[in-house]
């Protein structure tokens, strides 16, 4: 059996998975989700949330 990273990387080669990381770049661009993205770091790093 092939170990997990062996398995991830081989999805992200297949063409369904080149086609989901380009989805994730796109909305990795998006102003709005940087932004949601800060606020959960921050709640996950125990620092205030910044409204």
């Amino acid at each position: 059996m092939s170990s997990i990273v062996q398995r991830i990387r081989d999805y992200l080669q297949s063409p369904k998975g080149r086609e989901n990381v380009e989805k994730v770049k796109t909305k990795a661009r998006d102003p709005h989700n940087q932004q949601r993205l800060r606020r959960l770091m921050d709640q996950w790093r125990g620092h205030r949330t910044h409204r």
